[in-house]
């Protein structure tokens, strides 16, 4: 299966997959977590500085993942549309084709999970954007492209709460036993 959590940035998306590493049920998984500080490293500008050919970089990257099996991924396509959509250094044009482009690539996964910020405080960890506005808006743009694309997505669970919350409905989605 592929397995992917997309929401904005600071909701937790990380801490759940670190945290299924953890579990029997998914021992036989990879697991792929954000390499934001690694990227920005090598000179590829996050957040709302995303240029096209960075963006491109997030592409191939999770476009990679889909290539495996058996993956869990901390972010989707879908984050990465949205975060094109919102870049201050991309045009309108390299923005649609770069959606357009993206979109055909939902449908490789077999649920993505939206974590919702709600009740989630933005931590700083040196890399991601933390004013809640640009988070707001990063979240309105997943939601968006989630309602536009929903006829690509075959499964789309929606969570929130604890991480200990979250857990259990994933277990509960993917592992009926565990109900």
């Amino acid at each position: 299966m592929k397995i992917g959590f997309c929401g904005t940035m600071s909701v937790g998306k990380t801490t759940l997959v670190n945290a299924l590493k953890e579990l029997e049920e998914f021992k036989d998984y990879n697991f792929r977590t954000e390499r934001s500080k690694h990227l920005m490293s090598l000179g590829i500008p996050l957040n709302t500085d995303s240029t096209l050919k960075g963006q491109t970089v997030f592409l191939s990257e999770r476009s990679a993942e889909l290539m495996q099996d058996n993956i869990i991924t901390d972010r989707t396509i879908i984050d990465v549309m949205a975060f094109a959509n919102c870049s201050k250094s991309m045009d309108f044009n390299e923005k649609e084709d770069f959606v357009d482009l993206a979109c055909n690539l939902i449908s490789e996964y077999d649920y993505i999970f939206y974590v919702s910020p709600d009740g989630v405080d933005i931590e700083d960890n040196g890399v991601r954007e933390t004013n809640s506005e640009y988070r707001e808006l990063i979240d309105f743009t997943i939601k968006m492209f989630l309602d536009r694309y929903h006829h690509r997505i075959k499964n789309l669970i929606k969570i929130k709460g604890t991480t200990k919350e979250r857990i259990k409905t994933i277990r509960e989605t993917l592992s009926p036993q565990y109900v």
